[in-house]
């Protein structure tokens, strides 16, 4: 370039330009020459680079470099290209004009921060967007540590600028910040505790995003859509959203139902109140009625008998014999500690069916049965009776 310059010079002296004249046009002609080349150097970015870059990671059979080199990373990436030709020139187009070079050369650099900072959060944006449906442990804390990312190339951008600005050193206005720690701490309040939080709940594997969770504290009962420093999103069943801190989720408890989601079954744990002055002895009218209805054999009546014990014996083999009922698992019908309100009886088995709607139907479906069998033992289903008015 100091090549260019000089025959610069010497083809205008040679047309008769001296003195300041000389200079203002050796000067606008080195202008133009640097813009020209950041404009090339843009447009040879833009409309070759970027094309490029696109096709190659087109052909490759991994996804990451699709993420890492997508069009906005590299279109960002492209726009410091021209800033750096244009600082590489600013010595021999501003060589007459200090003050101009200098501040010329501070706004390129504050440019060149700005853009690489915009660069270093579309990578980051491109790297959280991995695995967004269901991660791992490992992946959700590196979704979780890239918003500390964020916050940080932010506030070292800042202080770069801000050093620009002033004239200073960078490393030297970071190592001013220690004095300030305590202050950025309580600013940061938030944030820290939400990466400590953030990094319990992941290293812990206790949720990922997909997870269907319920907050009691907080009235959630949900799907987890998104996971931040500060916030956890849960979608409910009624489709409105709630946020929750990931330090409220650590500090109180909550419940998550993936393990259930993973197991062969979903469990039915409910119960019946009968009336215990309708526990009686199996009288011979009872024995042949629940012989004719095919509930027992004869023979299997024989002798003495209480008329709860065989309705849980049937309803054992009614439940076992469903066919959406998971044989595999638990299954039993047993008697509980008496309570004022009558005798408990709870119905304790696993639906193979973990979908809500198909569950909450089969599972009513088989309790509706053990009310109406209920009668055939004899048996009354508790009911309170209100009081009558005085």
């Amino acid at each position: 370039m100091d090549i260019l310059k000089t025959w610069i010079e010497e083809w205008l002296m040679a047309a008769g330009a001296e003195g300041t004249t000389l200079q203002m046009l050796v000067h606008g002609i080195m202008v133009c020459i640097t813009a020209l080349l950041a404009l090339l150097a843009d447009w040879v970015c833009l409309h070759v680079f970027v094309p490029l870059t696109k096709k190659v990671t087109s052909h490759t059979d991994t996804v990451w470099d699709d993420m890492l080199l997508n069009e906005k990373v590299v279109r960002s990436a492209c726009h410091i290209i021209p800033a750096i030709v244009v600082w590489w020139l600013l010595p021999m187009a501003f060589a007459q004009y200090p003050v101009a070079q200098e501040a010329m050369a501070r706004a390129t650099a504050i440019y060149i921060t700005v853009m690489t900072l915009r660069t270093a959060q579309c990578v980051i944006a491109a790297v959280a967007q991995m695995d967004t449906d269901r991660r791992s442990s490992a992946q959700q804390y590196f979704h979780t540590f890239c918003g500390v990312l964020r916050i940080v190339f932010y506030l070292i951008a800042v202080i770069v600028v801000i050093a620009i600005i002033i004239g200073r050193n960078p490393l030297a206005i970071m190592a001013g910040l220690g004095a300030t720690s305590a202050v950025l701490m309580l600013v940061f309040k938030d944030t820290i505790e939400g990466l400590v939080a953030g990094i319990r709940l992941t290293s812990n594997d206790m949720m990922h995003i997909g997870d269907w969770i319920t907050v009691p504290q907080a009235g959630a009962d949900g799907t987890v859509i998104g996971m931040s420093l500060t916030t956890v999103k849960i979608r409910n069943f009624d489709n409105t959203i709630i946020t929750v801190s990931p330090k409220a989720l650590v500090d109180n408890a909550f419940r998550n139902w993936k393990g259930m989601l993973h197991s062969d079954g979903r469990r039915v744990a409910r119960k019946l109140l009968f009336d215990q002055h309708s526990i009686c002895r199996t009288t011979d009218a009872l024995r042949q009625r629940l012989v004719e209805k095919g509930y027992f054999d004869s023979e299997e009546l024989r002798g003495e008998h209480v008329n709860m014990h065989l309705y849980r014996k049937y309803m054992e083999c009614f439940v076992e014999k469903r066919k959406e009922v998971n044989h595999q698992m638990m299954l039993m019908v047993r008697q509980m500690e008496p309570t004022p309100y009558g005798m408990p009886l709870e119905f304790y088995f696993f639906l193979h069916d973990k979908e809500w709607k198909r569950y909450e139907h089969q599972m009513a479906e088989i309790m509706e049965w053990a009310i109406v069998i209920a009668a055939d033992f004899d048996l009354k289903i508790f009911e309170a009776q209100a009081l009558a008015p005085a």
